[in-house]
């Protein structure tokens, strides 16, 4: 590289000189022909690239002389992290460890967790390794000892990552980098926000911050290089922060509550930082969260007070295919509001978390699956960039030199000054980089987050994985045999660079989630992050409502049968509004709907197994079809919240193709052929079933438990809840618009005590498919097992019964995780799922901080109607089940300690049905409110010394039905595998919402009879096997088999 670089770049700081000495510069003719002007762009480019790669050539051949001495410490912790990292399973199991670390608390646990973390891998350790492992037991002295060498090489290697945890170490790190020749953003690692009272902490840290630093640097020494830019001064302190923190839930589905409380504590902050002279940079974090963000940054800052503040910016994510879209939002937002904004333009650092979370939802994958697509993205947005310089500020983000020499080859080529745009680094990563950077002339901004080791961890495992990703330009950079022309290769698909080598592909991850090979997949829920689904399903909600209060009738032998009594199905979110009335079912319809059942079954089971299949493939059409009106109608009639109702006509769906589809898989004949005998094995199904099914999912649990019976050949008498009869008279409509022969499907709705016994003891009813309370499915199971000896069989039950469910908390479990899965599992749909947590059973040693965390995180849920995007707890379904519930509180009130007691609003309690969250702290494992089923948001709170107990507490209930812990241990989820007694066990997640296929639903004690839904069983139990065998042997000749 000619020294007129260097000179140019470090001596001319503001004037922004093209590197084109001895270069022919394109022509760029107005005049000139379409083909000419391609012409002139190709060559253009062609030029930027030759710029690009003389630049790039000038950086290696300075970076090579300037790496770590393998006299530094740095130098050993890059070459032990990149032996770890070279191995995919030792690579998981250290990122995993480190993950959990700051949590625990002695060196015997430390040294136990290494061992359970390692002894997986074990294989892959050198020898040495092994025998320190095998020998350091974890009460022993060389157990302890390897504890407090493990936790010190951690702590080390965060504090690289991590500047400080204190003001005054945060001011010592910033202004250590300062004398470096860098500019600062500091960003406050930290626990996620789950409560108001965390989210003003955030704040308030954030306000101190600004006023704090900004005393301090006024009394820095100027720097022009990094206190200006090409038109004048720019803040010396410099802030990073996450509009997430600043709401204790930041829920993309209700945008505008959202925005309002993210409003309302980043307002001070702005105004703040106007005070004190300082710049805000607004970080993007998921994919979910981005369009919310852009949305509050171009609100706020449209705002009169704050319209013309220029100190602000906001992320760009490269790794984004509509990265560009955004930023031509912001570009033609800029040009409206007058005052240019900073863009930092980055690759993403969520690559994992996007493509598996996406997967798991059956989304689209909102990120590019291949690298070399996420780096030209990003020279294609570096350009976009430097083009409007002016309007966005650019600031290019990348440890990745290949692009950051294209960026500076644009900015040259398009005469952007020096300083009109800026170069950002992360903290504590090739600091060589950045100093060369600096040394050229450029403002380098280091990326510098601080704060408490624990929180900080999540942080630090991110970076980790960055530096050590098989795609990382750092990690191959630091390889001795790759070259400066294999790094700075311009990415593409045909010629990858020794950087861009492709991602995973989606559908890999089959084998790894344990998918069966069935062509079935769930069907994704509704994404509302996205306006345009937000807009549909107001507009459904809207919509439905022009057909309350219409009739419903019985639905016999295909016929329309009204009757003189009426069930009146009214709202829950307001009692006073009638949904639908439904005509209620005499015992002589119910006598006649089973006579048309059993009429019907002979023809329906004869059936080709393949145009069943078709049925019910066409009901999920239909469903799907329909899809956000019957949602609206679920939330008004059971007062289910947007994302639940949407969650309950896609089960609906699934259940739907899931049985057609293990159907047509048993339909085929198992045969065992010898010579002379041939062997069949096959099914018959069973006759008539009655399905009584639950209001608390009115479409999804009707749905499969009615299309399971069809699906095999039995003929269907329906008895819905009396609360959903509307919903479930949709549903009957969507059977016979789907060409359901007459009395193959018979709707019955009806008041349970008054036909209930003609269905459960009539001797045509051949089986009974109930999901509801413990006192109502035994009594069904009680009245079908008293035989008649004149009936022709015993009577097959199939009872979901509900659950008294808990989530053990393990000392090492990470807090943020638990206290939402906790939160969502007890209190989503107030409580009134079958899978809803009722118990929380927390070891001593984490009790009181995750209480503290949890009672924190439930004051601040959204009470109110169901229709109402924000709400999180809706009403209770009706005033039967206040009162119920109420009694409980009031039970728990008189004998524990009362952690949450929310209240409900005169308005809303003469509105609806409304019960305010509680929690109950300090609660005895046997009594009645930690025994007892309560429906509704009341959680139990239980401590326990040791996991021992804590499993002991969690099986002495009568249920058996779902439960789940959270815990960082290898060791204590094996035994949760192997000693919780439920039927759906959920390690580290929430414990409700099981999907179809994936986790088959139900329990056992006293939570259900039968089999599991949406399981490769449940079929079974309407069907009888059947075992054929025929002598083919006659006088002594056999045919072939």
């Amino acid at each position: 590289m000619p020294s007129r670089l260097e000179g140019v770049e470090a001596n001319d700081q503001r004037g922004g000189e093209e590197l084109l000495v001895a270069k022919k510069k394109p022509s760029a003719s107005a005049t000139a022909k379409p083909s000419a002007k391609t012409a002139v762009l190709v060559e253009l480019e062609s030029h930027v690239e030759e710029v690009t790669q003389e630049i790039g050539r000038y950086l290696f051949e300075h970076l090579r002389r300037r790496k770590a001495s393998i006299f530094e410490k740095r130098w050993w912790e890059d070459r032990i992290l990149s032996w770890a990292m070279g191995d995919e399973a030792v690579k998981v199991q250290m990122f995993r460890f480190v993950d959990v670390l700051p949590r625990l608390k002695t060196h015997t646990a430390v040294a136990r967790h290494l061992q359970e973390y390692f002894e997986e891998v074990s294989t892959h350790l050198p020898g040495a390794a092994r025998l320190v492992l095998d020998w350091a037991e974890p009460n022993t002295v060389l157990g302890r000892a390897l504890a407090v060498n493990a936790r010190s090489n951690a702590t080390r290697m965060a504090q690289r990552f991590i500047a400080g945890s204190t003001v005054d170490e945060v001011s010592a790190a910033v202004g250590k980098l300062r004398k470096q020749g860098f500019a600062f953003t500091l960003d406050l690692l930290g626990e996620a926000t789950i409560s108001a009272a965390e989210s003003d902490s955030y704040q308030q840290q954030y306000l101190n911050l600004i006023a704090g630093l900004a005393e301090q640097a006024n009394h820095w020494p100027e720097d022009c290089q990094l206190d200006s830019d090409h038109l004048g001064t720019i803040p010396r302190v410099n802030v990073s922060l996450k509009l997430s923190a600043l709401c204790s839930h930041f829920r993309t589905v209700d945008p505008t509550g959202t925005t309002e409380e993210v409003l309302s504590r980043l307002r001070p902050i702005l105004r703040a930082a106007r005070e004190h002279g300082a710049y805000i940079h607004f970080d993007m974090e998921q994919y979910a969260f981005k369009d919310l963000t852009l949305d509050i940054f171009q609100q706020v800052l449209m705002e009169a007070e704050f319209r013309d503040f220029a100190d602000v910016g906001i992320v760009i994510q490269a790794y984004l295919p509509d990265a560009e879209s955004d930023l031509q939002r912001l570009l033609k937002w800029s040009k409206k509001r007058g005052t240019p904004v900073t863009v930092r333009l980055v690759k993403g650092a969520y690559w994992d978390y996007e493509t598996v979370s996406a997967e798991l939802r059956g989304w689209p994958v909102p990120v590019f699956q291949e690298k070399w697509q996420s780096d030209a993205n990003f020279e294609k947005l570096t350009r976009l960039l430097m083009e409007n310089y002016q309007l966005l500020r650019p600031a290019l983000a990348s440890h990745n030199l290949r692009s950051l020499a294209n960026g500076i080859a644009w900015a040259r080529q398009l005469k952007v000054p020096i300083g009109a745009y800026e170069i950002q680094m992360l903290y504590g990563i090739a600091a060589e980089q950045a100093q060369l950077f600096a040394e050229m002339g450029h403002r380098v901004r280091i990326y510098t987050p601080f704060g408490e080791l624990i929180p900080g961890m999540a942080y630090l495992v991110r970076r980790l994985l960055e530096n050590t990703s098989n795609d990382s330009f750092l990690r191959h950079s630091l390889a001795e045999s790759v070259t400066a022309e294999d790094l700075m290769r311009p990415p593409s698909g045909s010629g990858q660079s020794a950087v861009t080598s492709g991602n995973a592909k989606l559908g890999t991850r089959n084998s790894e989630l344990g998918t069966s090979p069935m062509s079935f997949r769930n069907e994704p829920l509704t994404d509302f992050a996205q306006a345009a689904n937000r807009k549909a399903f107001q507009s459904a909600l809207d919509d439905v409502k022009t057909e309350f209060g219409n009739e419903y009738p019985l639905v016999i032998n295909g016929r329309i049968v009204e009757t003189k009594g009426a069930i009146v199905s009214t709202c829950p979110s307001h009692r006073m509004t009638t949904v639908g009335k439904v005509s209620s079912a005499t015992k002589h319809d119910a006598e006649n709907a089973i006579a048309a059942a059993k009429a019907a079954f002979l023809g329906w089971s004869r059936v080709e197994p393949k145009y069943r299949a078709e049925h019910l493939n066409l009901i999920a059409k239909h469903l799907s079809d329909q899809r956000m009106e019957l949602a609206a109608w679920i939330v008004h009639e059971v007062g289910k919240p947007w994302e639940d109702a949407d969650g309950d006509v896609a089960e609906a769906i699934d259940f739907c193709r899931f049985y057609a589809e293990q159907m047509l898989a048993m339909s085929q004949p198992q045969r065992v052929d010898l010579a002379g005998e041939e062997n069949e094995f096959h099914y018959r199904p069973r006759g008539v079933v009655v399905v009584i099914a639950p209001w608390n999912f009115p479409l999804a649990i009707l749905t499969g438990m009615t299309v399971a019976a069809l699906a095999m050949g039995n003929t269907v008498v329906i008895k819905p809840a009396e609360q959903s009869s509307v919903v479930a008279a949709k549903f009957m409509d969507i059977l016979l618009e789907s060409g359901m022969p007459d009395g193959v499907v018979n709707f019955l709705p009806g008041i349970g005590e008054e036909i209930g016994p003609t269905l459960v003891q009539s001797p045509d009813v051949d089986v009974i498919a109930f999901t509801g309370s413990r006192a109502v499915g035994l009594e069904i199971n009680r009245q079908a097992a008293a035989v008649d000896l004149h009936l022709h069989g015993v009577k097959k039950v199939i009872a979901e019964m509900g659950g008294k469910n808990a989530i053990i908390v393990d000392d090492d479990a990470d807090l943020d995780e638990a206290v939402l899965g906790v939160v969502q599992s007890a209190f989503g749909y107030a409580g009134q799922k079958c899978s809803a947590c009722s118990r929380v059973i927390v070891l001593d040693g984490v009790y009181d901080l995750f209480l503290e965390r949890l009672t924190g995180a439930v004051k601040s849920l959204e009470l109110g109607p169901a229709e109402n995007p924000g709400t999180f707890v809706p009403p209770v379904i009706d005033s039967d089940a206040c009162d119920r519930i109420a009694e409980f509180i009031e039970m728990g009130s008189q004998e524990f300690r009362v952690a949450v007691a929310g209240e409900v609003s005169a308005k809303l309690a003469k509105e609806g049905h409304y019960v305010a969250p509680h929690v109950f702290a300090d609660v005895v494992s046997d009594s009645r409110l930690a025994q007892e089923e309560i429906f509704g948001p009341v959680l139990c709170v239980l401590k326990a010394k040791n996991l021992d107990e804590a499993f002991t507490i969690a099986n002495s209930t009568d249920y058996a039905l779902t439960g789940g812990i959270y815990s960082r241990s290898p060791h204590n989820l094996t035994r949760a595998r192997r000693e919780f007694q439920v039927g759906n066990l959920y390690l580290n997640r929430p414990i409700t919402g099981a999907l179809v296929n994936r986790q088959p639903f139900g329990g056992f004690k006293l939570s259900g009879i039968g089999t599991k839904a949406g399981g490769a069983d449940y079929l079974l139990q309407f069907v009888v096997p059947i075992s054929v065998t025929e002598n083919t042997l006659r006088r002594g000749f056999a045919p072939k088999t």
